[in-house]
C-alpha cells in the first residue's frame, strides 16, 4: 500500500504542475489593458466650426496614446483548462490508489502454510476435514438384437468357413431375431457377431451387418436356476420378478448354456401350454426329432400342482398367473440364462 500512496502523491503533484503551467500559458495569452494619459497633460479643448467636433491642442503621441484600444473580445474555456487538467489529475491518483490497493494480497494470503488459523485447546484433537471417496458409477448393460431382413449364412469368423444358416422366420412363423453380441470390420466390410439358434448350444457366428435391421436395446436378463427351480429376471441388474418353475425331467433335461428370448406367441388351442409361452434360442439336445427341431420354450400349465418340480420334456413351466406377470414385464430379445 505504500507503493500505491506513493504512486497517488506523484499523479496529484503532477496534475497540480500541470495546472499551474496551465495557468501561467492562460495568463500570457490575455490582452493587456491599455494605460492611462499621463498625470501632468492638461489638453485643452476647443469648439470648432462645427458644435459637433472637438479639437485637442496635445501632441501626436500623446493623442495616439489616449486613443482608447478596441476591447478584445473574451474567450471562453481559457480558464478552465486549468481546473480540468487538475480535476483529471485527482482522478488519475485515485484510480491508482484503487488499482493498487485491489492488487495488494490480502491479510489471510500473507499467513504461512501451516499456520494454526484457530487456537486448539492442548490435549483436544481439531477436527480434521474427511473427504468421501468417490465410488465410480455402475454401468448399466444393455443387449442389442436385430431382425434377419434376408436369408444368411452366418460364419465362422468374418469371411470364413459356413456355421449355420438363418431366414427371415422362426418355425411358429414370427420375425426372426438374433442376438448381436460383437461387431467388427473386414476388408471395409462390417460384420456382427450373433447367437446362433442351432445345436450344439452356445454357438455364434458371424454375418453381414447389412443382411440385419435395426439395432433395439434391452436392460432385462431372465435367468432360470435349474438346481433351485426358480426364475429371476433382472432389469438394470436389479431383481424386478421370480416365481417357481418346473423343469426337463432327468431323462430330457433342460440344456444349460447362454440363450435368448426369440419370440412370444399367445392363442394356443390346448390349456397345456397355458395363456402365453415364450420362444426361446436354446434346443433340446434330446428331442431332436420335435417338430421344428425340439425347441425350448417357456409356457403356463394345466397342472400347476407339479411345480416346482421336473415335469417337462425340457421346456420351462410356470403357474399361469405367475406367466400372465412376466409377460407384462420381459420383452422379446432379452438373454437368457440357465444354470
Amino acid at each position: 500500500m505504500r507503493s500505491g500512496r506513493t504512486w497517488a502523491a506523484a499523479a496529484i503533484a503532477a496534475g497540480c504542475v500541470v495546472g499551474a503551467a496551465a495557468g501561467v500559458r492562460a495568463a500570457r495569452r490575455r490582452t493587456p489593458v491599455p494605460a492611462a494619459p499621463p498625470a501632468g497633460s492638461n489638453p485643452q479643448l476647443t469648439l470648432g466650426a462645427d458644435a459637433n467636433w472637438v479639437e485637442a491642442h496635445v501632441p501626436v503621441a500623446a493623442a495616439i496614446l489616449a486613443i482608447p484600444a478596441a476591447a478584445p473580445r473574451p474567450r471562453r474555456g481559457r480558464g478552465m483548462w486549468a481546473t480540468t487538467a487538475v480535476a483529471l489529475s485527482i482522478v488519475l491518483a485515485a484510480v491508482v490508489v484503487v488499482a493498487v490497493a485491489s492488487t495488494a494480497p490480502s491479510p489471510a494470503a500473507t499467513v504461512p502454510l501451516g499456520t494454526p488459523t484457530r487456537i486448539s485447546t492442548p490435549g483436544v484433537s481439531a477436527p480434521r476435514l474427511v473427504v468421501p471417496k468417490v465410488l465410480p458409477m455402475a454401468k448399466r448393460q444393455t443387449w442389442r438384437w436385430a431382425q434377419v431382413l434376408r436369408p444368411v449364412a452366418a460364419r465362422r469368423r468374418p469371411g470364413g468357413k459356413v456355421a449355420a444358416r438363418l431366414r427371415t422366420r422362426t418355425p411358429e412363423h414370427t420375425v426372426n431375431i438374433v442376438l448381436v453380441t460383437k461387431t467388427a470390420m473386414h476388408r471395409r466390410r462390417l460384420w456382427a457377431r450373433v447367437r446362433l439358434p442351432v445345436l450344439p448350444n452356445g454357438r455364434q457366428g458371424w454375418v453381414p451387418r447389412a443382411a440385419l435391421g435395426g439395432y433395439t436395446f434391452v436392460d432385462t436378463h431372465l435367468v432360470v436356476s435349474l438346481r433351485h427351480r426358480r426364475l429371476i429376471l433382472l432389469r438394470a441388474g436389479k431383481r424386478i420378478f421370480r416365481a417357481p418353475v418346473g423343469i426337463g425331467a432327468p431323462g430330457t433335461p433342460t440344456p444349460r448354456g447362454e440363450f435368448y428370448v426369440r419370440d412370444r406367441l399367445r392363442g394356443y388351442a390346448s390349456a397345456f401350454y397355458g395363456p402365453i409361452a415364450f420362444g426361446t434360442s436354446a434346443r433340446s439336445a434330446v428331442l431332436t426329432e420335435w417338430p421344428a427341431g425340439g425347441f425350448i420354450g417357456i409356457h403356463g400349465t394345466n397342472a400347476p400342482r407339479l411345480i416346482p418340480g421336473r415335469p417337462s420334456h425340457g421346456c420351462i413351466r410356470m403357474r399361469n398367473r405367475d406367466l400372465r406377470r412376466l409377460a407384462r414385464l420381459l420383452p422379446v430379445g432379452t438373454p437368457l440364462t440357465i444354470e
